[in-house]
């Protein structure tokens, strides 16, 4: 007598085992087939994080199974991760760009552009996102570029305006400081504002400036015109990596960084050899006509080029005004004070407010990074000095040519680290992320800013003084130049690593305002780079060119390893009391 069919119990007839079993045995089969997709899938995807460097990964992720998941014979949770996995996988790979219409693009002039505004900035393709990293990068050049164009034009300057040596050198020094001031300001206003109309405003007046500059007719005058030249052209310094945190993702910004700041590192190197050539062949003055053609070309490529990046703001639902009849009730007096109130807090919101950036520098995380950053952006313009007073002298005797030419191996030590040293960050932040197995609920790795602070910095904080040590010494005896060239190119290389990795954290240890936190690192370290420059060569020449950089060297050396070791100790405690302390602004 056959038995009936239990559907709870899965029991039936003799007749309708043998389905059931080739059933199972798909199912089994089938479910082996696709943990077994899941995890090559998995494979792949750990491998492209760490070893592929051709593409930038927008969702790099590893899904993790438990080994209690992994040992189920049924197949329904590895179907599920599978899918899953394979969902995430494609979401990773397609892509489509949501484009503004040009009628509600933002920023000056917006539909001008030729790059258009989309709603997500990260989606755009890699050669769009480099083609606006590159723009950047050679606004960013700008500012350096003018206070290094004028070294070589010094001399003749103070003779042609006839004024002391001393008053001449404020035109660079007070430059310098507006790079490190104006800032502030410009990144607040990009948060507000956006940062096209900001890049486009900043320029404009860059060029106005650049041109008075140019046409000046005494020394009160030069000076005047070179501090706004220098606080307008300082805009891109700040809000530029604002931009590149717009565009770039955290776990491929590294690289994105890297070639942003061969602007503002190369500039000063190559300004001396264009100055010098200017200035040899049609005065002071050429030097100034040089940065305002600069300033139209920038100002052309930031109109078509750069669309703006800033996320849009949500839509609030707008206050209730209060009834009419209490505004027709007040006095002359009461109606005085409101708009006196009304004109202050705009003052303050303008004038006062850009300042509380600096109050970042209250947390650990950001004054550390800002201080490694700065002391040895410092040891830069103390080197410059030295390369422009000592290769003139005996035993060299170089010409202004040649002595520019000296400002090269540092350049190609920036350049080569832009290239390898970025990816290099990325990757031991991704390296981090999948070792500490930190996944957001989405599958996506959760990278944080002080893995950028790992065997990088411990490597690039040793090599950057070595550098300066056979620099110094070197240039002290009069060695033939190309050994101090070989001293100036590792400290170029590896100071490089540094400041990268520095001002990408910056961007990423305040997310809401990436800009402020960069324009925090802009004032501290033009502020250490104005000081280089007004010591630098006094100081050689009281004590020899070989302990000024021996000096400089064990100062940023021990001061570098102390900010690296605290930071890694205690980043997770300090960076949870400061997200803390971040999450309403």
């Amino acid at each position: 007598m056959s038995s009936i069919p239990d559907p709870e119990k899965g029991e039936g007839s003799p007749t309708s085992s043998p389905p059931s079993i080739h059933s199972s045995i798909d199912s089994i089969t089938t479910a082996q087939s696709e943990e077994q997709d899941f995890d090559n899938e998995k494979k792949t995807v750990r491998n492209q994080i760490l070893e592929d460097d051709s593409e930038p990964h927008h969702d790099a992720l590893v899904p993790t199974v438990s080994l209690a998941t992994a040992a189920q014979p049924i197949g329904d949770t590895a179907r599920q991760e599978a899918g899953r996995s394979r969902s995430r996988a494609s979401t990773t790979r397609s892509k489509t760009l949501n484009i503004i219409p040009r009628s509600q693009r933002r920023g000056l002039l917006g539909r001008f552009a030729v790059v258009p505004e989309v709603d997500r900035p990260y989606d755009y393709k890699n050669s769009t996102k480099w083609g606006i990293t590159l723009t950047i990068a050679v606004a960013t050049a700008a500012a350096p570029l003018g206070s290094s164009i004028f070294y070589p034009a010094l001399p003749e300057m103070t003779k042609s305006l006839n004024t002391t040596e001393d008053i001449a050198n404020l035109s660079v020094a007070l430059y310098m400081i507006s790079m490190s001031i104006f800032p502030l300001w410009w990144s607040s206003f990009s948060e507000q504002f956006g940062r096209r109309s900001i890049y486009i405003i900043s320029f404009a007046l860059f060029l106005i400036f650049a041109i008075l500059s140019a046409v000046s007719t005494n020394i009160a005058m030069l000076i005047v015109f070179r501090i706004f030249t220098g606080g307008a052209s300082a805009s891109v310094q700040a809000v530029g990596a604002g931009t590149i945190a717009d565009i770039w993702e955290s776990h491929e910004r590294g690289r994105a960084m890297s070639m942003f700041y061969l602007g503002p590192l190369l500039a000063p190197l190559i300004a001396p050899i264009v100055g010098g050539a200017l200035a040899q062949a049609w005065g002071w003055k050429a030097t100034m006509w040089f940065l305002a053609i600069y300033g139209v070309v920038i100002l052309a490529m930031l109109i078509f080029f750069l669309p703006e990046t800033l996320a849009r703001k949500k839509v609030e639902v707008p206050v209730e005004e209060p009834a009419p009849e209490s505004i027709r009730r007040m006095t002359t007096t009461e109606s005085a004070k409101v708009q006196t109130r009304k004109l202050a807090a705009s003052a303050k919101r303008v004038f006062i407010d850009p300042l509380k950036v600096l109050l970042f520098l209250r947390f650990p995380p950001v004054f550390i990074t800002v201080f490694t950053a700065a002391i040895a952006f410092g040891a830069l313009f103390i080197s410059n000095i030295s390369i422009q007073q000592k290769f003139s002298q005996p035993p060299y005797n170089y010409s202004e040519i040649i002595v520019g030419l000296l400002y090269l191996p540092a350049g190609l030590g920036y350049f080569i680290a832009s290239l390898f040293g970025g990816r290099w960050i990325d990757k031991i932040m991704a390296r981090q992320a999948i070792k500490a197995n930190r996944y957001d609920e989405n599958g996506k790795l959760i990278y944080l800013p002080e893995d950028r602070f790992r065997e990088n910095m411990w490597l690039a904080n040793t090599m950057y003084p070595i550098g300066l040590l056979i620099y110094g010494w070197t240039l002290n005896y009069g060695v033939i130049f190309i050994v101090p060239a070989i001293g100036s190119f590792i400290f170029g290389a590896s100071s490089m690593l540094v400041f990268s990795a520095a001002t990408t954290m910056l961007t990423e240890f305040v997310r809401k305002k990436s800009s402020a936190g960069v324009a925090v690192n802009n004032f501290v370290r033009n502020i250490l780079s104005c000081v280089g420059v007004i010591v630098a060569a006094p100081w050689i020449d009281a004590i020899g060119v070989g302990w000024v950089f021996t000096t400089v060297a064990l100062f940023c050396m021990i001061a570098g390893y102390i900010g690296i070791w605290t930071l890694r100790r205690n980043a997770p405690e300090w960076r949870k009391q400061m997200d803390e302390a971040l999450k309403n602004i």
